[in-house]
Formats: structure tokens, sequence, C-alpha cells
């Protein structure tokens, strides 16, 4: 976990004695009709990956996907513009099917982290996936994640919808 990372994760969360420094923080859920293995299968795999991250019209390039504490990842989502916007990070908690916890940087550039905590929860017999991303910085980028996010969730359910069929029943 980048210092950074570390130290706006604390502030975020902040203690009763902590000088509490608020940061950009984007919240979301969404309750998806399949088995929670499988929706945590298709977040950390990069063949699944690269078929519904990121927002409408977008395509994601899997470059580096090492699903595992201190592991690598990085992503570049093209917009239908053409134009490329790289993530890349490291994995920081793994706790297969049910958490994600991730460090990383937005376009590259030097602060502009994210600290996004994914969590997969059974919810009558559906998945409940909650999202909270923590940013180092206020931007458009940022301010525009959670259009980008419930798009990239609805990308997410239609290709679950088609995986889920898939799976024997």
């Amino acid at each position: 976990m980048s210092e950074s990372n570390a130290k706006m994760a604390k502030e975020s969360k902040g203690t009763q004695n902590d000088v509490v420094t608020p940061k950009p923080e984007l919240r979301l859920e969404r309750v998806f009709h399949a088995p929670r293995d499988l929706v945590f299968k298709l977040w950390t795999d990069p063949q699944h990956v690269a078929q519904w991250w990121g927002p409408y019209g977008f395509t994601t390039v899997v470059e580096e996907m090492e699903v595992r504490p201190g592991g690598a990842w990085r992503y570049t989502m093209r917009g239908p513009d053409g134009i490329d916007y790289p993530f890349s990070g490291s994995y920081v908690e793994i706790i297969e099917p049910e958490r994600l916890v991730i460090d990383g940087r937005i376009h590259g550039d030097l602060g502009q982290d994210v600290w996004t905590e994914v969590t997969f929860a059974d919810y009558e017999g559906k998945t409940k996936v909650s999202v909270r991303q923590v940013y180092s910085f206020d931007s458009a980028a940022t301010r525009g994640a959670p259009i980008g996010w419930n798009q990239q969730l609805d990308r997410l359910a239609n290709y679950l919808a088609f995986e889920h069929n898939k799976e024997p029943q």
C-alpha cells in the first residue's frame, strides 16, 4: 500500500482523537442475480474484467492483473473518442469470495490516488456488491465517478446474466 493511500484510508475513517481531513468519497451498492462465487470470479479474472469494466462505450485492456496481496494490476480504458485512460495499482487484501481492497492511481499521475474496497455479500440468494472509494484529490474524474461506476455495474449485470446462464444450474 502506498504511504499516501494508507494515510488517505486512515484519514477517511478517523478516530475520536484524530483530526479528520475530508476526502472525496464514493459509495455504491448493487444487487446481482447470481451467486457470490461467480460475481467474485468476474471481478478477479482478467478475461472477464475486460468484458465489462468501464462506462458505456469504453473498452478495457487488462495489461496486468496479479490477484494476490501485493500483486500489481494495470488497465487502460479507451473511450469512445479514442482517448486512453490508464489506471494502475496493487491488491492490498483479497478474501475470496468476500472482499477486495485495492490501492490505485488514476491516469498514472502522482497525487491521483484512489483507495477501493469492494465487498461481496450473500443477499437473499443473490449477491450484494458494495463499493467504497476514497480519492486523494478532487477533479472532473472523481466527480464523474458515480456515473461511470453505475454504467460499469450495469455492464457487469448484463455480462453476468450471460455468464450465469452458461453456468450449470
